[in-house]
């Protein structure tokens, strides 16, 4: 049964003050853009560290001040628009990627009740009943910053850049949104408070480790990061979708491309990893999931997202544009599927009063059988196949007719005429070998 914001434990939902919504939509925008900032220099400092390098040390201490110091730079940028731009669209598309990044955030629940200036209001900006999706479709709607960015251009370079990462998020939005289903059949709701409030004596990350592993890999390939950032493949589309954009349009690119990357982490910490609750040991502590304290260990898991993403690009190469979308299409929807068969025919046989073991055992027998069995022998037979093509392609390869010269291999290499005659200091020529005494006399 589905549960709203407002039968939860959740009060300061739709009746606070104007100004304290206000307070909040405030903060989300700071959190936002200070996240951002840490995000730069973090992922710059990482790799760099990763690379044996030491990253920026200049601007600010430490280097922190890097990412202000490029966005000012950037905001002050000459601007150069391409003559065959589509000027209305070309302006559209980088406020069609950054806006939507904005607004996902607000559903995502920061900590619990606290008191703000004497009312009682929830760190979070809103809820809804399908909150999850709101974050859903905001990240769909990006799609189409993306794709008016790359035809608004009037380049070809651009175009094919936005084509290629239109399908490729496109892609993994199917997986990504397929990994949330076994989240909302253990919860019981798509909100996002819901979903915290259900984690409260264990994380979902324990029991739907597969889509959690899912989820894991489709969003980034969703938010376009290596190693699934073939849309920017320098080698092959230049910049990809924004490469004639210049000045303060392309830095709205890059800031939707980090908030979408910290709205990401932030929902899975809301789906799988407890949201603003305290990790153990910190959970034993009683005033830890109390008051502002969840804040902290809300963002200190954001971060974790980040550094997974930042660890990703700094160790794994690019994929083959083929084998990206046969991975999202082949591997990741077919396995998402079945295990959200296999998850709810346990809540349904739990429902029934079936023993948890009981209940977990029957479905995983017949999906061995029926599934896992039957595709673990079409490998065996498709990778038997591919061995055999393989040892005939060998062989004829082998049995082919040479079509082009091939030098023998007992190729006798004549001596240079300066060489032919070695005389040593003092003394008479040193005799020829045989084979040059016989060039010798046939030239």
């Amino acid at each position: 049964m589905m549960v709203d914001a407002a039968s939860q434990n959740l009060p300061g939902f739709g009746n606070e003050p104007i100004w304290i919504s206000l307070i909040k939509v405030l903060g989300v925008f700071v959190f936002l853009v200070v996240m951002t900032l840490f995000a730069i220099v973090f992922e710059r400092k990482v790799v760099g560290r990763m690379q044996n390098r030491i990253g920026p040390n200049r601007v600010g201490p430490w280097g922190t001040l890097q990412s202000l110091a490029d966005g000012i730079k950037l905001a002050f940028k000459e601007e150069i628009i391409p003559v065959l731009a589509d000027k209305p669209v070309y302006w559209l598309a980088p406020i069609l990627s950054a806006v939507p990044a904005f607004v996902a955030f607000s559903v995502i629940p920061f900590g619990p009740t606290v008191s703000m200036f004497g009312h009682e209001t929830a760190l979070q900006l809103t809820d809804l009943p399908v909150g999850v999706l709101v974050v859903f479709a905001c990240s769909s709607l990006g799609i189409y910053g993306i794709v008016l960015s790359g035809w608004a251009s009037g380049s070809t370079y651009p175009l094919l850049g936005g084509l290629r990462s239109a399908a490729q998020m496109i892609s993994y939005e199917v997986a990504m949104g397929l990994s949330m289903v076994a989240v909302f059949v253990f919860a019981s709701t798509m909100s996002t408070s819901g979903i915290v409030a259900e984690q409260q004596h264990y994380w979902n990350v324990l029991g739907l480790f597969v889509s959690f592993a899912v989820y894991a890999v489709a969003v980034v390939g969703e938010t376009n990061r290596a190693p699934f950032d073939l849309p920017e493949a320098e080698s092959e589309l230049v910049g990809g979708f924004h490469t004639e954009y210049t000045s303060f349009k392309f830095a709205m690119f890059y800031l939707a491309e980090y908030i979408n990357m910290i709205t990401v982490s932030a929902l899975a910490t809301t789906l799988f990893l407890g949201g603003w609750r305290a990790p153990w040991p910190l959970s034993l502590w009683d005033s830890a999931n109390q008051g502002w304290w969840p804040i902290l260990w809300f963002t200190g898991k954001v971060i974790l997202g980040i550094f997974i993403f930042v660890w990703l690009r700094g160790t794994l190469p690019r994929l083959r544009y083929d084998q990206f979308m046969a991975f999202g299409w082949k591997v990741l929807i077919p396995v998402n599927l079945v295990w959200i068969l296999g998850i709810t025919a346990v809540h349904v046989l739990r429902d029934r009063g079936w023993e948890w073991w009981r209940a977990i055992a029957v479905p995983a027998s017949i999906t061995l059988l029926v599934i896992v069995v039957p595709a673990l022998m079409t490998w065996e037979g498709h990778r038997a196949r591919r061995v055999a093509e393989r040892a005939e392609d060998e062989d004829e390869a082998a049995h082919a007719p040479q079509t082009f010269p091939v030098p023998p291999m007992d190729l006798v290499v004549p001596t240079p005429p300066r060489m032919l005659t070695k005389v040593s200091a003092g003394g008479p020529a040193a005799p020829l070998p045989a084979t040059s005494r016989k060039e010798t006399d046939d030239g």
